[in-house]
């Protein structure tokens, strides 16, 4: 299946939706956003690494930063934050570069590694929009984590490809309902920036009715 271009989804909401679907319907259903520490201190980084003008050689190896990514198969589209090329014999020809090329996405966050695989999803979103939009393999890339400040190599298994698509399949049909689905009270709750709008201790074990009984209570 080959989604037109008006129906493709933004790649970054793939983390979203890893992390909380709940979250990513309120995010790019509903339009709704809210700052934290976490999100802005992601944004400057980002803001740093996605400088489209930058292009820079070292040897054999040429990095592009911000590249426009796209997959009209998986139906989303996005922007990579860095991309290394590496020259070699089994690699694709790039327009004004002698040679041949291997593609190598690397894509940066703040903080530490996680327990949950949303940044993995991500990164291989970004390898297969590479294999698409370039025709070649990408096997492998890197996620870079501002704290303890090196990579961790992320192999492109056949297994997190099959989440990837599974996963933006869910996506394009909560999408085309305009479905949010409930929420989940978990500990990752407390951690996200939109727990002001999405209210989740609302939907606790105790009833609403109960929750804002005992609140009037409160007041009274």
């Amino acid at each position: 299946m080959s989604w037109p271009e008006e129906d493709w989804l933004q790649l970054s909401g793939l983390q979203h939706f890893a992390f909380c679907r709940r979250q990513w319907a309120l995010i790019h259903i509903e339009n709704q956003w809210a700052e934290n520490y976490r999100t802005a201190d992601g944004h400057l980084m980002h803001e740093r690494v996605h400088d489209q003008e930058f292009r820079e050689s070292r040897g054999d190896r040429l990095t592009v930063r911000g590249l426009a990514i796209h997959s009209a198969e998986l139906g989303v589209s996005g922007q990579c934050d860095a991309v290394e090329f590496f020259k070699n014999p089994a690699g694709v020809p790039l327009r004004g570069r002698d040679g041949l090329w291997l593609a190598y996405p690397v894509e940066y966050k703040r903080g530490k590694p996680k327990e949950h695989s949303a940044d993995e999803l991500q990164l291989c979103a970004q390898a297969m929009c590479l294999e698409e939009m370039l025709c070649c393999s990408v096997p492998e890339g890197a996620l870079y984590y501002g704290e303890p400040r090196r990579r961790t190599v992320v192999s492109f298994a056949p297994e997190l490809r099959g989440q990837v698509r599974d996963s933006l399949s869910e996506m394009h049909e909560l999408y085309q309902r305009r479905y949010t689905p409930k929420v989940r009270p978990s500990k990752v709750c407390s951690a996200c920036s939109l727990k002001d709008l999405c209210l989740p201790k609302l939907m606790s074990r105790k009833k609403v009715m109960d929750y804002l009984a005992a609140n009037l209570e409160e007041l009274q």
